[in-house]
């Protein structure tokens, strides 16, 4: 039980905000490079899930 818990704890805490945070640079980059405004937008979403997600997944996991 206590395995499981910190296995999902980690994944959630660690691993997919830093893969969304990678990600969204990507995105805001390429948007900004290429003046396409719907990447830039879905990588400043993804920068701020990225920041907010752990904060509202991580309390029912707990």
């Amino acid at each position: 039980m206590v395995q499981e818990v910190f296995t999902g704890t980690l994944i959630y805490s660690h691993l997919i905000p830093a893969i969304l945070g990678f990600f969204s640079l990507i995105f805001i980059c390429n948007g900004i490079m290429d003046r396409e405004r719907n990447y830039t937008i879905i990588g400043v979403v993804l920068f701020f899930a990225a920041g907010l997600l752990p904060f509202i997944i991580l309390p029912f996991m707990l």
